[in-house]
Protein backbone atom coordinates (compact mmCIF):
# COMPACT_ATOMS: atom_id res chain seq x y z
CA UNK A 1 0.00 0.00 0.00
CA UNK A 2 1.24 3.63 -0.43
CA UNK A 3 2.94 4.93 2.74
CA UNK A 4 4.47 8.09 3.12
CA UNK A 5 5.40 7.33 6.68
CA UNK A 6 9.18 6.59 6.15
CA UNK A 7 9.64 9.38 3.94
CA UNK A 8 8.62 11.87 6.19
CA UNK A 9 10.85 9.75 8.55
CA UNK A 10 13.46 10.69 7.09
CA UNK A 11 13.06 14.29 6.66
CA UNK A 12 13.07 17.42 8.36
CA UNK A 13 10.72 20.25 6.83
CA UNK A 14 12.83 22.72 9.12
CA UNK A 15 16.34 21.65 7.37
CA UNK A 16 15.19 20.50 4.53
CA UNK A 17 13.89 22.62 1.45
CA UNK A 18 12.20 19.31 0.00
CA UNK A 19 8.24 18.89 -0.15
CA UNK A 20 7.32 17.22 3.40
CA UNK A 21 2.86 17.39 2.58
CA UNK A 22 0.89 17.13 6.18
CA UNK A 23 -0.61 13.69 7.34
CA UNK A 24 -3.79 13.81 4.79
CA UNK A 25 -5.45 11.23 2.93
CA UNK A 26 -3.16 10.97 -0.69
CA UNK A 27 -4.26 12.92 -3.69
CA UNK A 28 -5.07 10.50 -6.51
CA UNK A 29 -4.25 11.34 -10.13
CA UNK A 30 -4.41 9.07 -13.66
CA UNK A 31 -1.15 7.38 -12.57
CA UNK A 32 0.39 8.40 -15.97
CA UNK A 33 3.28 10.50 -14.88
CA UNK A 34 6.96 10.08 -14.23
CA UNK A 35 9.79 12.18 -13.31
CA UNK A 36 13.73 11.08 -13.19
CA UNK A 37 15.80 13.28 -11.49
CA UNK A 38 19.88 13.61 -11.38
CA UNK A 39 20.57 13.45 -7.89
CA UNK A 40 24.37 14.55 -6.88
CA UNK A 41 24.65 12.74 -3.42
CA UNK A 42 27.29 11.00 -2.26
CA UNK A 43 27.31 9.09 -4.98
CA UNK A 44 25.49 10.31 -8.14
CA UNK A 45 22.61 8.40 -9.28
CA UNK A 46 19.22 8.65 -10.61
CA UNK A 47 15.97 8.53 -9.16
CA UNK A 48 13.36 7.54 -11.34
CA UNK A 49 9.35 7.72 -9.93
CA UNK A 50 6.51 6.73 -11.01
CA UNK A 51 2.99 8.31 -9.98
CA UNK A 52 1.05 5.51 -8.72
CA UNK A 53 -1.99 5.44 -6.08
CA UNK A 54 -1.49 9.28 -4.99
CA UNK A 55 2.56 8.26 -4.46
CA UNK A 56 5.67 8.69 -6.39
CA UNK A 57 7.02 4.99 -6.25
CA UNK A 58 10.84 5.19 -6.46
CA UNK A 59 13.91 3.12 -8.11
CA UNK A 60 17.79 4.39 -7.24
CA UNK A 61 19.31 3.49 -10.31
CA UNK A 62 22.90 4.07 -10.24
CA UNK A 63 23.91 4.40 -13.85
CA UNK A 64 20.97 5.90 -15.05
CA UNK A 65 18.35 4.02 -18.13
CA UNK A 66 20.68 1.25 -20.16
CA UNK A 67 20.76 3.22 -23.57
CA UNK A 68 20.06 -0.07 -24.99
CA UNK A 69 18.89 -3.85 -24.38
CA UNK A 70 21.06 -6.56 -23.39
CA UNK A 71 22.73 -4.61 -20.75
CA UNK A 72 20.85 -4.35 -17.30
CA UNK A 73 21.32 -2.23 -14.30
CA UNK A 74 20.80 -2.13 -10.52
CA UNK A 75 17.63 -0.33 -9.10
CA UNK A 76 17.15 0.21 -5.60
CA UNK A 77 13.58 0.09 -4.63
CA UNK A 78 13.33 3.31 -2.54
CA UNK A 79 11.03 4.83 -0.12
CA UNK A 80 7.15 6.32 -2.06
CA UNK A 81 7.50 10.26 -2.19
CA UNK A 82 4.92 12.66 -2.23
CA UNK A 83 3.50 13.61 -5.69
CA UNK A 84 5.13 17.13 -4.93
CA UNK A 85 8.19 16.10 -5.34
CA UNK A 86 8.28 15.87 -9.02
CA UNK A 87 8.27 19.20 -9.91
CA UNK A 88 11.30 19.23 -6.70
CA UNK A 89 14.79 21.22 -7.65
CA UNK A 90 17.15 22.22 -5.50
CA UNK A 91 20.13 21.66 -3.22
CA UNK A 92 19.20 19.31 -0.12
CA UNK A 93 21.90 20.44 2.86
CA UNK A 94 25.01 18.26 3.91
CA UNK A 95 24.26 16.28 6.66
CA UNK A 96 20.45 15.93 5.94
CA UNK A 97 18.88 12.76 4.02
CA UNK A 98 20.12 12.59 0.18
CA UNK A 99 22.33 15.61 1.06
CA UNK A 100 23.76 17.04 -2.48
CA UNK A 101 21.94 18.75 -5.39
CA UNK A 102 18.37 17.37 -7.53
CA UNK A 103 17.39 18.41 -10.84
CA UNK A 104 15.16 16.89 -13.01
CA UNK A 105 16.87 15.03 -15.76
CA UNK A 106 13.24 14.32 -17.94
CA UNK A 107 10.02 13.94 -17.31
CA UNK A 108 6.84 13.02 -19.04
CA UNK A 109 4.12 10.33 -19.14
CA UNK A 110 4.07 6.42 -18.92
CA UNK A 111 2.14 3.66 -19.53
CA UNK A 112 1.80 0.50 -17.65
CA UNK A 113 1.93 -2.74 -19.04
CA UNK A 114 2.93 -5.24 -15.67
CA UNK A 115 2.58 -3.65 -12.35
CA UNK A 116 3.25 -5.43 -9.17
CA UNK A 117 5.81 -6.72 -6.78
CA UNK A 118 8.17 -8.51 -9.09
CA UNK A 119 8.11 -7.20 -12.18
CA UNK A 120 7.32 -3.48 -13.56
CA UNK A 121 6.99 -3.03 -17.39
CA UNK A 122 6.09 0.52 -18.42
CA UNK A 123 6.70 2.79 -21.72
CA UNK A 124 8.37 6.22 -21.38
CA UNK A 125 7.57 9.17 -23.49
CA UNK A 126 9.54 11.70 -22.24
CA UNK A 127 11.39 14.58 -24.01
CA UNK A 128 14.94 12.59 -23.32
CA UNK A 129 13.81 8.95 -21.80
CA UNK A 130 11.53 7.17 -24.71
CA UNK A 131 11.03 3.40 -25.00
CA UNK A 132 9.94 0.44 -23.24
CA UNK A 133 11.73 -0.66 -19.80
CA UNK A 134 11.72 -3.61 -17.52
CA UNK A 135 12.00 -3.42 -13.71
CA UNK A 136 12.54 -7.00 -12.10
CA UNK A 137 13.11 -8.41 -8.93
CA UNK A 138 14.31 -11.78 -8.07
CA UNK A 139 16.01 -11.73 -4.86
CA UNK A 140 15.28 -12.91 -2.34
CA UNK A 141 13.13 -11.25 1.35
CA UNK A 142 16.93 -9.64 2.62
CA UNK A 143 17.20 -8.68 -0.72
CA UNK A 144 13.89 -7.28 -2.00
CA UNK A 145 14.73 -3.44 -2.37
CA UNK A 146 17.29 -4.37 -4.94
CA UNK A 147 16.02 -5.17 -8.49
CA UNK A 148 17.14 -5.15 -12.45
CA UNK A 149 16.18 -2.18 -14.64
CA UNK A 150 16.63 -3.48 -18.42
CA UNK A 151 15.64 -1.71 -21.87
CA UNK A 152 13.10 -3.80 -23.74
CA UNK A 153 12.92 -2.18 -27.17
CA UNK A 154 16.13 -0.93 -29.50
CA UNK A 155 16.60 2.73 -29.36
CA UNK A 156 14.96 4.94 -32.62
CA UNK A 157 18.54 5.73 -33.58
CA UNK A 158 21.26 2.89 -34.15
CA UNK A 159 23.83 2.86 -31.37
CA UNK A 160 27.43 2.12 -31.18
CA UNK A 161 28.52 0.25 -27.92
CA UNK A 162 30.69 2.83 -26.07
CA UNK A 163 34.45 1.08 -26.37
CA UNK A 164 36.54 0.12 -23.29
CA UNK A 165 39.70 1.66 -25.24
CA UNK A 166 40.63 2.98 -28.44
CA UNK A 167 44.25 2.33 -29.64
CA UNK A 168 45.86 5.88 -29.32
CA UNK A 169 46.63 7.72 -32.49
CA UNK A 170 50.81 9.15 -32.36
CA UNK A 171 52.23 12.10 -34.31
CA UNK A 172 55.15 11.44 -36.27
CA UNK A 173 58.30 13.41 -35.48
CA UNK A 174 58.87 16.99 -38.07
CA UNK A 175 58.83 20.66 -38.01
CA UNK A 176 56.41 23.31 -38.38
CA UNK A 177 54.54 23.21 -41.76
CA UNK A 178 54.95 26.00 -44.31
CA UNK A 179 53.10 29.23 -43.97
CA UNK A 180 51.37 28.64 -47.04
CA UNK A 181 49.93 25.01 -45.66
CA UNK A 182 49.30 26.97 -42.36
CA UNK A 183 45.07 27.19 -42.78
CA UNK A 184 45.14 23.07 -43.30
CA UNK A 185 46.70 22.87 -39.44
CA UNK A 186 45.35 23.66 -35.67
CA UNK A 187 48.03 23.69 -33.03
CA UNK A 188 48.31 22.60 -29.61
CA UNK A 189 50.24 22.54 -26.87
CA UNK A 190 52.56 19.57 -25.89
CA UNK A 191 51.91 19.10 -21.96
CA UNK A 192 54.78 16.27 -21.28
CA UNK A 193 52.23 13.99 -19.43
CA UNK A 194 51.03 10.68 -19.92
CA UNK A 195 48.31 9.90 -22.47
CA UNK A 196 45.45 8.35 -20.98
CA UNK A 197 41.55 7.80 -22.20
CA UNK A 198 39.08 8.49 -20.30
CA UNK A 199 35.39 6.28 -20.54
CA UNK A 200 32.63 7.91 -19.03
CA UNK A 201 29.49 5.93 -18.60
CA UNK A 202 26.71 6.69 -15.70
CA UNK A 203 28.85 9.17 -14.56
CA UNK A 204 31.44 6.50 -13.40
CA UNK A 205 35.07 7.32 -14.86
CA UNK A 206 37.47 4.16 -15.68
CA UNK A 207 40.72 5.76 -16.55
CA UNK A 208 43.17 3.87 -19.34
CA UNK A 209 47.09 4.89 -20.00
CA UNK A 210 48.44 4.41 -23.18
CA UNK A 211 48.52 0.85 -23.17
CA UNK A 212 45.00 0.04 -22.03
CA UNK A 213 46.03 -0.73 -18.56
CA UNK A 214 43.36 0.42 -16.09
CA UNK A 215 44.85 2.95 -13.89
CA UNK A 216 41.49 4.92 -11.89
CA UNK A 217 42.46 3.49 -8.70
CA UNK A 218 45.72 5.75 -8.82
CA UNK A 219 43.45 8.96 -9.41
CA UNK A 220 40.77 9.44 -7.08
CA UNK A 221 40.73 13.24 -7.60
CA UNK A 222 39.38 12.59 -11.44
CA UNK A 223 35.73 10.73 -10.06
CA UNK A 224 33.99 14.15 -10.14
CA UNK A 225 34.62 14.35 -14.46
CA UNK A 226 31.82 11.67 -14.40
CA UNK A 227 29.51 13.11 -12.20
CA UNK A 228 29.92 16.67 -14.28
CA UNK A 229 29.01 14.42 -17.45
CA UNK A 230 26.56 12.51 -15.39
CA UNK A 231 24.41 10.89 -18.58
CA UNK A 232 26.38 11.50 -20.70
CA UNK A 233 28.26 8.74 -22.51
CA UNK A 234 31.80 9.64 -24.12
CA UNK A 235 35.27 8.36 -24.77
CA UNK A 236 37.67 11.15 -24.44
CA UNK A 237 41.12 11.01 -25.19
CA UNK A 238 44.03 13.49 -23.62
CA UNK A 239 47.08 13.63 -21.25
CA UNK A 240 47.26 13.41 -17.52
CA UNK A 241 49.41 16.29 -16.06
CA UNK A 242 51.17 16.67 -12.80
CA UNK A 243 52.20 20.75 -12.02
CA UNK A 244 55.15 21.71 -9.51
CA UNK A 245 55.93 25.49 -9.96
CA UNK A 246 53.42 26.38 -12.60
CA UNK A 247 54.94 23.77 -14.86
CA UNK A 248 54.30 20.40 -15.93
CA UNK A 249 56.60 18.17 -13.83
CA UNK A 250 56.97 14.41 -15.44
CA UNK A 251 59.12 13.18 -12.25
CA UNK A 252 56.17 14.12 -10.59
CA UNK A 253 53.56 12.55 -12.20
CA UNK A 254 55.57 8.99 -12.45
CA UNK A 255 55.13 9.28 -8.28
CA UNK A 256 51.17 9.21 -8.50
CA UNK A 257 51.53 6.55 -11.29
CA UNK A 258 53.55 4.12 -9.46
CA UNK A 259 50.82 4.35 -5.86
CA UNK A 260 47.36 2.37 -6.35
CA UNK A 261 46.83 1.54 -3.05
CA UNK A 262 43.75 3.51 -2.34
CA UNK A 263 44.91 5.04 0.54
CA UNK A 264 47.95 6.02 -0.26
CA UNK A 265 46.47 6.98 -3.97
CA UNK A 266 44.04 9.33 -1.94
CA UNK A 267 47.14 11.42 -0.13
CA UNK A 268 49.48 12.05 -2.82
CA UNK A 269 46.18 13.65 -4.75
CA UNK A 270 46.54 16.04 -2.08
CA UNK A 271 49.70 16.08 -2.06
CA UNK A 272 51.01 15.94 -6.16
CA UNK A 273 47.56 16.76 -7.72
CA UNK A 274 46.71 15.47 -11.46
CA UNK A 275 44.89 17.20 -13.93
CA UNK A 276 43.48 15.38 -16.68
CA UNK A 277 43.48 17.40 -20.21
CA UNK A 278 41.23 16.28 -22.55
CA UNK A 279 42.11 17.17 -26.12
CA UNK A 280 40.13 14.51 -28.50
CA UNK A 281 37.32 13.08 -28.35
CA UNK A 282 36.39 9.35 -29.95
CA UNK A 283 33.26 8.36 -28.72
CA UNK A 284 30.00 10.28 -28.09
CA UNK A 285 26.36 9.25 -26.54
CA UNK A 286 26.13 6.16 -28.90
CA UNK A 287 28.15 7.77 -32.19
CA UNK A 288 32.05 7.14 -32.88
CA UNK A 289 33.55 10.17 -33.36
CA UNK A 290 36.45 8.38 -34.64
CA UNK A 291 35.70 9.28 -39.20
CA UNK A 292 34.74 13.02 -38.04
CA UNK A 293 37.17 15.92 -38.74
CA UNK A 294 39.27 17.10 -36.13
CA UNK A 295 37.83 20.35 -35.74
CA UNK A 296 34.58 18.85 -35.79
CA UNK A 297 35.33 16.49 -33.08
CA UNK A 298 37.07 19.17 -31.25
CA UNK A 299 33.71 21.63 -31.42
CA UNK A 300 31.81 18.65 -29.79
CA UNK A 301 34.30 18.28 -26.92
CA UNK A 302 34.08 21.87 -26.26
CA UNK A 303 30.46 21.43 -26.28
CA UNK A 304 30.48 19.43 -23.50
CA UNK A 305 31.70 21.83 -21.07
CA UNK A 306 34.41 20.02 -18.88
CA UNK A 307 35.60 22.50 -16.13
CA UNK A 308 36.67 21.35 -12.93
CA UNK A 309 38.77 21.28 -10.06
CA UNK A 310 41.06 18.84 -12.09
CA UNK A 311 39.98 18.55 -15.66
CA UNK A 312 40.14 20.81 -18.11
CA UNK A 313 39.49 21.37 -22.37
CA UNK A 314 42.91 22.93 -23.49
CA UNK A 315 42.67 25.80 -26.24
CA UNK A 316 43.87 24.78 -29.81
CA UNK A 317 44.71 27.25 -32.47
CA UNK A 318 43.87 27.55 -36.01
CA UNK A 319 46.88 29.30 -36.85
CA UNK A 320 49.71 31.02 -35.86
CA UNK A 321 51.91 28.20 -35.27
CA UNK A 322 55.19 29.61 -35.21
CA UNK A 323 53.50 32.02 -32.23
CA UNK A 324 51.88 28.84 -30.57
CA UNK A 325 55.12 27.05 -30.54
CA UNK A 326 57.27 30.12 -28.88
CA UNK A 327 54.50 30.09 -26.25
CA UNK A 328 55.00 26.70 -24.98
CA UNK A 329 58.71 27.13 -25.17
CA UNK A 330 58.32 30.02 -22.95
CA UNK A 331 55.97 28.60 -20.13
CA UNK A 332 58.37 25.28 -19.84
CA UNK A 333 56.78 22.70 -22.59
CA UNK A 334 58.96 20.88 -24.93
CA UNK A 335 56.62 21.57 -28.26
CA UNK A 336 53.53 21.54 -29.66
CA UNK A 337 52.07 19.24 -31.68
CA UNK A 338 49.86 20.02 -35.18
CA UNK A 339 46.87 18.59 -36.57
CA UNK A 340 45.57 18.60 -40.11
CA UNK A 341 41.80 20.03 -39.31
CA UNK A 342 39.98 17.64 -41.89
CA UNK A 343 42.09 14.17 -39.89
CA UNK A 344 39.69 11.60 -39.21
CA UNK A 345 41.01 9.63 -35.79
CA UNK A 346 43.63 6.52 -36.94
CA UNK A 347 43.53 3.89 -34.42
CA UNK A 348 46.78 2.80 -33.15
CA UNK A 349 48.59 4.68 -36.34
CA UNK A 350 51.30 7.08 -36.51
CA UNK A 351 50.64 9.28 -39.01
CA UNK A 352 51.48 11.99 -40.43
CA UNK A 353 47.79 14.15 -40.07
CA UNK A 354 49.55 14.55 -36.59
CA UNK A 355 53.17 16.44 -36.03
CA UNK A 356 55.19 16.57 -32.89
CA UNK A 357 57.23 19.85 -32.93
CA UNK A 358 59.86 19.66 -30.44
CA UNK A 359 63.66 21.25 -30.43
CA UNK A 360 63.03 23.96 -32.75
CA UNK A 361 62.21 27.65 -32.63
CA UNK A 362 60.87 30.07 -35.35
CA UNK A 363 62.38 33.34 -36.44
CA UNK A 364 61.23 36.02 -38.48
CA UNK A 365 63.88 37.15 -40.82
CA UNK A 366 64.62 39.59 -44.07
CA UNK A 367 66.37 38.48 -47.06
CA UNK A 368 69.48 40.64 -47.86
CA UNK A 369 70.87 38.30 -50.65
CA UNK A 370 71.27 35.08 -52.22
CA UNK A 371 74.04 33.16 -53.88
CA UNK A 372 73.52 31.28 -56.90
CA UNK A 373 72.55 27.65 -57.00
CA UNK A 374 74.15 24.92 -59.32
CA UNK A 375 72.99 21.41 -60.41
CA UNK A 376 69.12 21.10 -60.16
CA UNK A 377 69.47 24.69 -58.80
CA UNK A 378 71.30 26.06 -61.53
CA UNK A 379 69.39 29.47 -63.02
CA UNK A 380 67.53 29.56 -59.09
CA UNK A 381 69.67 30.60 -55.98
CA UNK A 382 71.03 27.66 -54.02
CA UNK A 383 70.92 29.73 -50.28
CA UNK A 384 69.55 33.00 -49.42
CA UNK A 385 71.83 35.49 -47.05
CA UNK A 386 69.46 36.22 -43.90
CA UNK A 387 69.15 39.17 -41.11
CA UNK A 388 67.23 40.35 -38.82
CA UNK A 389 66.72 43.84 -38.45
CA UNK A 390 69.72 46.10 -36.33
CA UNK A 391 69.89 50.13 -36.52
CA UNK A 392 69.90 51.23 -39.55
CA UNK A 393 70.61 47.98 -41.27
CA UNK A 394 70.92 44.13 -40.78
CA UNK A 395 72.36 42.19 -38.59
CA UNK A 396 73.77 38.68 -40.18
CA UNK A 397 72.20 35.98 -38.57
CA UNK A 398 73.42 33.10 -41.69
CA UNK A 399 71.91 31.06 -44.56
CA UNK A 400 69.14 29.06 -45.63
CA UNK A 401 69.05 26.14 -48.80
CA UNK A 402 66.07 24.37 -47.78
CA UNK A 403 62.63 23.72 -47.16
CA UNK A 404 62.03 25.20 -50.99
CA UNK A 405 59.34 23.55 -53.30
CA UNK A 406 60.22 24.20 -56.71
CA UNK A 407 57.12 26.29 -57.08
CA UNK A 408 58.91 28.48 -54.21
CA UNK A 409 62.25 28.51 -55.56
CA UNK A 410 60.81 29.91 -59.09
CA UNK A 411 58.52 32.48 -57.30
CA UNK A 412 61.44 33.46 -55.13
CA UNK A 413 63.99 33.94 -58.12
CA UNK A 414 61.71 35.98 -60.30
CA UNK A 415 61.09 38.35 -56.46
CA UNK A 416 65.02 38.29 -55.89
CA UNK A 417 65.86 39.73 -59.36
CA UNK A 418 63.70 42.49 -59.20
CA UNK A 419 65.06 43.85 -55.85
CA UNK A 420 68.83 43.45 -56.58
CA UNK A 421 71.00 45.84 -55.66
CA UNK A 422 74.84 46.68 -55.32
CA UNK A 423 75.94 47.04 -51.85
CA UNK A 424 75.13 45.15 -49.03
CA UNK A 425 72.33 45.38 -46.66
CA UNK A 426 73.99 44.19 -43.85
CA UNK A 427 76.60 45.38 -41.40
CA UNK A 428 79.28 42.93 -42.46
CA UNK A 429 78.78 39.26 -43.86
CA UNK A 430 81.75 36.38 -43.98
CA UNK A 431 83.84 36.85 -46.84
CA UNK A 432 82.83 32.90 -47.51
CA UNK A 433 79.18 34.11 -47.60
CA UNK A 434 79.53 37.44 -49.90
CA UNK A 435 82.12 35.80 -52.47
CA UNK A 436 79.74 35.53 -54.94
CA UNK A 437 76.56 36.88 -53.33
CA UNK A 438 74.12 38.96 -54.64
CA UNK A 439 72.13 41.67 -52.79
CA UNK A 440 69.14 42.71 -52.93
CA UNK A 441 66.64 45.42 -51.24
CA UNK A 442 65.80 44.48 -48.11
CA UNK A 443 61.79 44.37 -48.59
CA UNK A 444 61.43 40.49 -48.04
CA UNK A 445 60.32 39.11 -44.56
CA UNK A 446 60.15 35.37 -44.23
CA UNK A 447 60.04 32.77 -41.48
CA UNK A 448 62.47 29.90 -40.68
CA UNK A 449 62.07 27.31 -38.28
CA UNK A 450 65.98 26.21 -36.70
CA UNK A 451 67.86 24.89 -33.63
CA UNK A 452 68.85 27.39 -32.01
CA UNK A 453 71.33 29.60 -31.56
CA UNK A 454 75.81 29.47 -32.23
CA UNK A 455 78.17 31.21 -30.11
CA UNK A 456 78.83 33.47 -33.01
CA UNK A 457 74.56 34.46 -32.90
CA UNK A 458 74.28 32.31 -36.28
CA UNK A 459 71.16 30.51 -36.98
CA UNK A 460 71.20 26.54 -36.26
CA UNK A 461 70.24 24.26 -38.99
CA UNK A 462 67.70 26.39 -40.30
CA UNK A 463 64.82 25.45 -42.67
CA UNK A 464 62.87 28.16 -44.69
CA UNK A 465 59.10 28.19 -44.00
CA UNK A 466 57.86 30.94 -46.14
CA UNK A 467 57.11 34.41 -47.09
CA UNK A 468 55.33 36.02 -44.03
CA UNK A 469 52.33 37.78 -45.42
CA UNK A 470 52.27 41.50 -45.91
CA UNK A 471 50.91 43.78 -43.08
Amino acid sequence: MPDLSEYRRKRNPRRTPEPVPAEEDLPRGADDVFVIQEHHASRLHWDIRFEREGVLVSWAVPKGLPPEPGKPRLAVHTEDHPLEYATFEGEIPAGEYGGGRMTIWDHGRYEALHWNDHKVEVILHGNRARGRYLFVNRHSPDRRRDWLLQRVDPPDDEREELPAFVAPMCAVEGTLPNLDEEPDWAYEFRWNGMRAQVRVEGGRVTIRNSSGEDVTANFPELRGLGEQLGATEALLDGELVAFEQGRPSPEALARRARTSAAAQAKRLATRIPVWYLAYDLLHLDGHSCLELPYLRRRELLTGLELRGDRWRIPEHYTGNGADVLEAGLANGLRGIVAKRRDAAYRPGRRASDWVEITGVRAQEVVIGGWRPGSGGRAGSFGSLLLGVPEGDGLRYVGTVGTGFTEETLARLTRMLHRLERKRSPFHSVPADRSRDARWVRPDLVGEVVFNGWTAAGRLRSPRWRGLCPEP
